[in-house]
Order: C-alpha cells, then sequence, then structure tokens
C-alpha cells in the first residue's frame, strides 16, 4: 500500500507516527477555523497484514482529498466515497473494507448498515480487513453579531453551548448565516440589517428599545415585507434584564426560528460514482481520479494499476 500525500515523508520509527498526527492537529484546526466540512477518519481496527495500525488517521475532505494515513490506493477509494456520503448525512459510518471479490455493499441493503456500519468486499485489498471510523465534521450554524457590547459578548459566550457558532469579528452577515444580531447600539446597523435581510438570513434581530427599534426600521433601504422581517427589540419576551438574560432570550428566539417546520430544501445531488471495470469497486469520480477515453467515453478506474491494465487491452475488458 501507499501512504497518501503529505505524508510519505513520515516512517513508523522514532516517534514519527506522533508528527503526523501533529501534523493532522493542525490541519483540523485550520478547517475548523475556515468552517470547511470535513470527516475525520480513523482506523479502528486492522487485520494482518496490513500497513495501517488502529490509531492511524485522515481528515477526507469534500472533494474527496485526503490528509493524513488510513490506508493505501485500494483503501482511500472507499474511503473517499463513503466519507463523502458522510457528509451529506452528517452521520458516522464505521466502514468495514473486506478483501474479496464476491460482491460488494454500499449500506443501502446491508443489515449491518442500518446501525451505520457499511460493509465493502474490496477486491484490491492485499491484506487484511481494515475497520475505519468516519465521522463527519460539519460547522455549527453560525450567528453574527455585530458590536462590542456586553449583549454581544454575552452570545458569544453562549452560543457555543446549544450547538451555534456566535462570531462577532467577521465584519458582517453572510448568506450562509442563520442569524444576524445588531448590538452596537446605535453603530453601522442599517447596513448590516439591510444586508442580511436582502441576503435571506432567516432570523434578523435588533437590541434597541422599542421606540429606537421603530426609528432605525423606518430608515431601512428595503421594501415592507423585508423591513417586517427584524426583530425588535429582539429576544423573546422574558423580562429579561442583565445582558446574559437579553442574551439567553434572544438565542431562544434563534432557536425557535431554526427549528420551524418549514418546506424541506431540495436534495443535494448524489456524488459522482462509477464502477471500476477490473476489480469491480465502486468509486467517487473526481477530477483526481484515474480515468480513460475508449470509445468516446470516459472509463474510470481505483488507482494506475487497475488503469494500466485496462489500457492494455481495453476491447477485451470493456466486452466483460
Amino acid at each position: 500500500m501507499h501512504p497518501v500525500e503529505g505524508v510519505g515523508r513520515y516512517a513508523r520509527k522514532g516517534g514519527t507516527t506522533a508528527m503526523i498526527k501533529g501534523d493532522l492537529a493542525h490541519r483540523v484546526d485550520e478547517l475548523l477555523a475556515a468552517r470547511e466540512p470535513f470527516v475525520h477518519a480513523t482506523v479502528v481496527r486492522a487485520a494482518a497484514p496490513t500497513s495501517v495500525r488502529p490509531g492511524d488517521a485522515a481528515v477526507v475532505l469534500a472533494d474527496g482529498t485526503i490528509h493524513g494515513f488510513v490506508g493505501g490506493v485500494c483503501a482511500q477509494s472507499s474511503v473517499r466515497l463513503h466519507s463523502v456520503r458522510a457528509l451529506e448525512t452528517g452521520e458516522t459510518i464505521l466502514l468495514r473494507l473486506v478483501p474479496g471479490r464476491d460482491g460488494r455493499s454500499d449500506g443501502e441493503d446491508d443489515p449491518l448498515a442500518k446501525d451505520g456500519v457499511v460493509v465493502v468486499n474490496n477486491p484490491c485489498l492485499s491484506g487484511g480487513a481494515l475497520e475505519i471510523f468516519l465521522e463527519p465534521q460539519l460547522p455549527a450554524p453560525r450567528v453574527a453579531v455585530l458590536g462590542d457590547t456586553p449583549v454581544a459578548a454575552a452570545l458569544v459566550d453562549l452560543a457555543p453551548r446549544i450547538g451555534l457558532a456566535a462570531d462577532a469579528g467577521a465584519g458582517g452577515p453572510d448568506s450562509g448565516d442563520l442569524a444576524l444580531v445588531v448590538a452596537s447600539h446605535g453603530r453601522d446597523e442599517e447596513a448590516a440589517l439591510e444586508r442580511a435581510l436582502r441576503d435571506g438570513v432567516p432570523y434578523v434581530g435588533l437590541v434597541a428599545s422599542p421606540r429606537r427599534g421603530a426609528a432605525v426600521l423606518a430608515s431601512l433601504d428595503v421594501d415592507d415585507a423585508l423591513r417586517e422581517r427584524v426583530r425588535t427589540p429582539a429576544g423573546l419576551d422574558i423580562g429579561a434584564y442583565t445582558a446574559e438574560e437579553i442574551a439567553l432570550s434572544i438565542l431562544a428566539e434563534i432557536v425557535a426560528v431554526r427549528r420551524q417546520r418549514v418546506a424541506p430544501p431540495a436534495p443535494a445531488p448524489p456524488p459522482a460514482t462509477a464502477v471500476d471495470p477490473i476489480c469491480g469497486m465502486e468509486i467517487l469520480v473526481t477530477d483526481a481520479t484515474p480515468r480513460l477515453e475508449h470509445d468516446g467515453a470516459a472509463v474510470y478506474f481505483c488507482c494506475e494499476g487497475c488503469r494500466s491494465t485496462y489500457a492494455a487491452d481495453p476491447v477485451r475488458h470493456a466486452g466483460e
């Protein structure tokens, strides 16, 4: 088996496994900071003979790129495919790779898959069976907070405790945000509110008294339908007095908006897949997937070895 990108220079001797894990931890921190979805893949069982050991780990990006080490090219194809599927569903997967050619399972009809286990018969595994735990890491819904007031600080402190990411330094809302809370006591309010309303941010709140809130709403350069979406004073009426209580009331209102029953979004298109004509593996199709043009169509492979075998006699293999 061959190591994946970025770790081929490391060996297992002299404590370099710790170096690999340290480098991987740094990459995880970068992805979390950038709010990029990824899958944390960890080898939990490896039957000899195999080049991986329990505890070996990697991160898999949404495009199938692998950083780290959870097996060679044979295992990578399955890890890529099922990592992308884990990102689609948000559910963890225990991927069990078993050497052999006697069929394969994508988990849909496998009884084990009901418990989050997917069994794949990998015909090109040269070693023992592997079990790899795939844990999707999806960014928490973001609450953009404008202001450096006590209420803003309390929002940033409390939001992570209910699974939200509050950001007071983003410079304004983004279209993918769950909420915007303006708690700046008069600074830069109108522009932020107008942007959030036009971008369709689900929750838009203004921390202000009823009188000042009405004046701010009247000054917004948006139509009445959008203006009415601003919640001011922001938060549920729980008699909140302190900054922490006000933040709590606002977060409760945001949760209510988040959990409202709405029409489900259109399902995301499934990842593009193909079946390697040499080994029979189901593989994820990306720009990096080995391929070959034959009779005007692209044929995809799990690795360069299968591609070379096909290229040596494409007419024969195309007819199999």
